[in-house]
């Protein structure tokens, strides 16, 4: 029988009375960040996601522009 020791746990995984203290600077830290950043990095990855010609699965449908021939038409 090959019983391997327990690997100690990582540095940040230390538990404690100032576990708490790191955690809530953490959350702070992440909700600290503006929506509007958030959408603006979650748009630069679409693109850069929707830019790869061999990407797998369904494709977003392409928006039609404002000032295509069909609005020209009317």
């Amino acid at each position: 029988m090959n019983i391997e020791p327990a690997t100690p746990p990582l540095p940040e995984c230390h538990e404690g009375p100032d576990a708490f203290q790191r955690f809530d600077s953490l959350v702070e830290s992440v909700l600290a960040v503006p929506h509007s950043l958030i959408e603006r990095r979650q748009r630069a990855y679409r693109k850069k996601v929707d830019a790869n010609p061999n990407r797998r699965g369904p494709k977003r449908k392409v928006k039609p522009h404002a000032s295509s021939d069909h609005a020209e038409g009317s």
